[in-house]
């Protein structure tokens, strides 16, 4: 069975509706969510949950408000907080990541801290037995794809386009999944451009697809209420589900 791990943008458009979609998600075939921290300058991220992200934050999301989410969210939903480093060290990651743990959270994605830095936060997680999620990308060497992911755990965030998410520009992923098969068992999970209609070929050879700007496209169109919101995530879910599976 091929996994689906979902992003959406936490606090976006307000706390309560972020729990509610999160929840649902879980019901309709998402296996893993992706709690994202709203930042200023999402640096990896395209436009849409760029845009999210500045909507959430001027809707006045603080950082207490993903750890009220995640404390309702991760008992019933494998749960991840993907944000940028300087989001989670202001915490103070001594302290952050034993609270996190408590909450029920699994894994942190932090696309902007290189596996050298994050080498010396390991032990931290390690103990605190949250994975650190590994990125792999279609510029790293061979001999760097072999360091990245000697260690990987849960999964490895293989990045299908050398980009930001939602390019969807199509590319051969075979060859670099193959490098990456060579040094690890690790579950391989495609992001960047992943949606209903690229999902079935980005699954080719992967463990799980992540979607993220298909869901956050939802979330932004204004002639939507909340309701009809979760529903047409809720169902584009279940079709990427079906897909990656078929």
């Amino acid at each position: 069975m091929k996994n689906l791990v979902a992003f959406i943008t936490s606090g976006y458009p307000e706390k309560s509706f972020s729990i509610d979609l999160a929840l649902s998600l879980g019901e309709n075939g998402v296996d893993t969510l992706e709690l994202g921290v709203p930042f200023s300058d999402p640096v990896a991220d395209g436009p849409l949950i760029e845009k999210a992200n500045h909507k959430a934050l001027e809707l006045g999301f603080k950082f207490k408000h993903l750890l009220e989410i995640t404390e309702i969210v991760a008992p019933k939903v494998d749960t991840l907080w993907m944000g940028y480093f300087n989001s989670f060290y202001q915490q103070n990651m001594e302290s952050l990541v034993p609270y996190a743990r408590k909450l029920g959270l699994n894994g942190m994605i932090v696309p902007d801290l290189p596996h050298e830095e994050a080498l010396s936060y390991k032990s931290l997680f390690n103990l605190n037995n949250i994975a650190n999620i590994s990125f792999v990308a279609p510029t790293d060497s061979e001999e760097r794809i072999k360091k990245i992911v000697s260690d990987a755990q849960k999964f490895i965030y293989m990045v299908a386009y050398t980009g930001i998410t939602g390019s969807g520009v199509a590319e051969d992923l075979q060859p670099f999944l193959a490098d990456i098969k060579k040094y690890t068992k690790t579950p391989i999970y495609v992001g960047f451009g992943v949606n209903e209609k690229t999902a079935k070929d980005k699954i080719k050879g992967a463990d799980g697809v992540i979607v993220g700007s298909a869901f956050i496209d939802i979330l932004l169109k204004e002639n939507l209420n909340y309701s009809q919101k979760i529903l047409e995530c809720s169902e584009l879910a279940k079709k990427i589900k079906d897909k990656i599976n078929s």
